[in-house]
């Protein structure tokens, strides 16, 4: 089904592998007819390669300074996005900017607050030059894709999900202050990233979607980490038995993968896309040199995948859903161990209740947002339901169309009807779904979701109040067939169904009539509209000379995400208020940390205001004793004082920033860990001013609650340091031990320095 090669590999005429050992120049001869090219050259020749070289503004392909030729956020990130930027001196936005809201759409939690940064959002469009999708038009992604992908473009989003591969753009979802440079005119700067091939061959079989594709790959690439941070190009025959809709569905899961990026080869089916949404011009044949070398191959036989089920908490905990049934008990008592580590015995936990006469029975099906709601997975759901009920009981069924445009084919060309009178809700588009802000089950239920993710209460549920509830991800047309047997999980292969395809026909005049678009044209003369939830980053302080930290915090899960260090869900209306939201900072995984991070941070703002940290903290006098035994010149003009946490692999999932800076305005000054999940956690980090350390192992020279002291830390970052030598102070004395850093530019290490991106910008 998947392979993976073990070595790099060249793709010749774009159909014949040659893997990367002794024997390939031979066989490469033997092909071309000629000497091969060097591996270097070769590296060229891939899709990826030309599109990063024609944005790269430095003189090196290996150190990239990525100018994108557009932007994207919604309604969590753009405001913090904006008003970093604002604090910076933003007087326009220099690249199309489109400001989506699908995220905060419902205005019910938290009273104005969403629609008030709705009503920021439009404004700001209109005084900086950019584009405005009011609530419910279309989610961020789809949007994206109706009216911004280009071939051979870049797009840069404040969200993870930012793939548009398939359509020919190579975008990237990142933290907010990425966007923020670009907004100054900034660069994206990172080493030449890897590029890993994806040759794909045959076609998928009738009831198998783009989701069982996804799965399939993330379950076998995640784990050992063969994509992190490098781009998947997707090449060979069978990519063209894919339609869009199925390539983009694919494209939009690789970021479950931790790939930095995605790209494509492109054909007369993206042709037609662009034709179908008016913008032909837009299309440009993309394909790999005849000689292209790739550090990496993943080889997919399209006819071999068999519908999937990603169980919790990861879209990576993959099984056939043949194979699920087949080992039912197995596969649920494999999930009751995996919950022991991801809810961290907070509640009892069990799915084996769910299993009535040896088959698996969920409560709810989902198929939403920027992977599940395109138009020919709601087409397929509706073929299958036809003519059928989900039943009076327990299981319901949501779905949302991705865009209105969607949606009013839908309606046009009766799958609408026939999802509803099957007993299917149908809703407008949004990401409510995806991230625990809309459709939250019940207590103790299983919920099937054609979504993103389904990390640990990603649906909604809340287990600091004993809520549990879990989702599995499927398929649109293998969620359809379970909800025709009732809520029994049924993969779509076992339907004797024809799906139809419709044919989709695109209608621009309703976003014509409802989307602000200034074409590029500011306004300085409109007034912002600042709602009173609102507020503006609180001053930061930069490096100090020494620095003492303490450990509030320690996870040693394999994995944390970017939801556990701050929930998604409800809290996300607070997502423009910075104070506010970092009340909610790892609330899921550590109640304590908030009281505990504020009780050390009293000290850093009495050396801010020129009285005395030990009164304020008053622990921290034995520390300083300590410290003064070794280091008699520190004192509180030239130290500071903040918290740290401790994670294994800090960072998985979501591209919000907010995961970073919620520890900052709490007086974090860093973060330890064995390695960082994702390239954006990490980046948030830096442009926050934190420190992003490393450990080897976890076996650790410090505990939940010891004090750090690292010295001479100001001068260790000018000095382009990559070990540091740090103490655990306890009992009085210091106890050596070494903390590294991986390599940073020069710009990142002046935002440390400063203290953070806002302060970098004053500068």
């Amino acid at each position: 089904m998947i392979e993976l090669l073990q070595h790099g590999a060249y793709l010749v005429h774009g159909s014949e592998i040659v893997e990367d050992t002794p024997e390939a120049a031979k066989k490469l001869q033997a092909m071309l007819g000629a000497a091969a090219p060097s591996k270097e050259e070769a590296a060229k020749g891939t899709i990826a390669y030309g599109i990063l070289e024609a944005h790269n503004t430095s003189d090196s392909m290996d150190k990239l300074k990525i100018r994108f030729d557009k932007l994207t956020s919604h309604d969590i990130t753009y405001v913090g996005i904006i008003q970093t930027a604002r604090a910076s001196g933003l007087e326009k936005f220099p690249m199309p900017y489109v400001l989506t809201n699908c995220h905060n759409s419902l205005c019910a939690v938290g009273g104005t607050i969403n629609e008030d940064d709705h009503m920021f959002g439009l404004t700001c469009a209109k005084r900086y030059g950019g584009i405005y999708v009011p609530p419910h038009q279309a989610v961020i992604h789809q949007f994206a894709r109706e009216m911004l992908a280009c071939g051979g473009s870049m797009i840069l989003g404040s969200d993870s999900h930012t793939r548009y591969g398939a359509l020919g753009t190579m975008a990237m979802g990142e933290g907010g202050p990425e966007l923020v440079k670009q907004l100054l005119n900034q660069t994206y700067d990172i080493n030449m990233p890897g590029v890993v091939g994806v040759y794909m061959t045959g076609a998928p079989i009738p009831g198998v979607g783009p989701q069982d594709v996804a799965l399939a790959i993330i379950g076998e690439v995640f784990k050992n980490g063969y994509v992190n941070n490098k781009v998947m190009e997707f090449v060979g025959p069978g990519v063209a038995s894919l339609s869009a809709d199925f390539r983009i569905g694919v494209d939009v899961m690789t970021t479950e993968t931790t790939c930095l990026s995605s790209i494509w080869k492109t054909d007369e089916t993206i042709r037609e896309f662009y034709e179908i949404h008016g913008r032909e011009q837009d299309y440009k044949e993309l394909a790999p040199a005849d000689v292209a070398y790739y550090d990496g191959m993943i080889k997919i036989d399209l006819s071999a995948i068999r519908p999937m089920i990603a169980m919790p908490f990861h879209p990576s905990n993959t099984y056939t859903i043949e194979e699920m049934n087949a080992n039912l008990m197995d596969v649920l008592d494999d999930c009751e161990k995996k919950a022991l580590v991801s809810l961290d015995g907070q509640v009892e936990f069990t799915l084996k209740d769910k299993v009535h006469d040896g088959k698996l029975y969920v409560e709810q099906g989902i198929i939403a947002g920027c992977a599940g709601g395109g138009f020919e997975n709601l087409c397929a759901a509706a073929d299958i339901l036809k003519g059928r009920s989900i039943g009076p009981d327990e299981f319901t069924l949501s779905v949302y169309p991705a865009s209105t445009p969607i949606f009013m084919e839908l309606v046009k060309n009766g799958s609408v009807a026939d999802l509803m009178a099957a007993g299917a809700i149908v809703k407008t588009a949004f990401c409510g779904p995806c991230f625990g802000a809309g459709d939250t089950p019940s207590n103790n239920s299983l919920s099937i979701r054609h979504s993103t993710r389904n990390f640990p209460n990603r649906e909604g549920s809340k287990l600091q109040n004993g809520q549990i509830a879990s989702v599995a991800l499927m398929d649109a047309r293998s969620i359809a067939a379970t909800a025709a047997n009732k809520g029994f999980l049924t993969p779509a292969t076992d339907l004797d169904v024809e799906i139809k395809g419709k044919k989709y026909f695109f209608d621009s005049t309703i976003y014509e009539n409802r989307v602000f678009d200034s074409k590029g044209i500011a306004d300085p003369t409109v007034e912002i509209k600042m709602g009173p939830n609102i507020k503006d980053w609180p001053a930061m302080s930069p490096l100090p000379e020494h620095l003492i930290l303490k450990v509030v915090s320690e996870i040693h899960d394999p994995v944390t995400t970017t939801d556990e260090l701050i929930p998604s869900g409800e809290t996300s209306s607070y997502r423009s208020n910075p104070l506010g939201l970092a009340e909610f900072t790892l609330s899921r995984k550590d109640p304590a940390y908030v009281g505990r991070a504020k009780e050390v941070q009293k000290a850093q703002k009495a050396i801010e205001s020129g009285e005395s940290p030990t009164e304020a903290l008053p622990e921290l006098q034995a520390v300083l004793d300590a410290v003064h035994a070794k280091y008699a010149d520190v004192n509180e003009s030239n130290m500071g004082v903040g918290s740290t946490i401790f994670a294994v692999k800090p960072g998985d999932g979501s591209a919000r920033e907010q995961a970073a800076s919620c520890q900052k305005v709490l007086g974090g000054w860093a973060n330890i860990a064995n390695e960082y999940a994702t390239k954006r956690y990490r980046s948030n980090l830096i442009n926050w001013g934190m420190l992003p350390f490393l450990i080897d192992g976890e076996d650790l020279p410090f505990a939940n609650g010891d004090y750090i002291f690292v010295p001479d830390v100001r001068k260790a970052v000018e000095d382009k340091a990559t070990k540091f030598t740090v103490y655990q102070v306890k009992d009085g004395a210091l106890h050596e031990f070494t903390l590294s850093m991986g390599e940073l530019t020069d710009d990142e290490r002046e935002i440390i320095l400063k203290g953070c991106l806002i302060n970098y910008n004053r500068r």
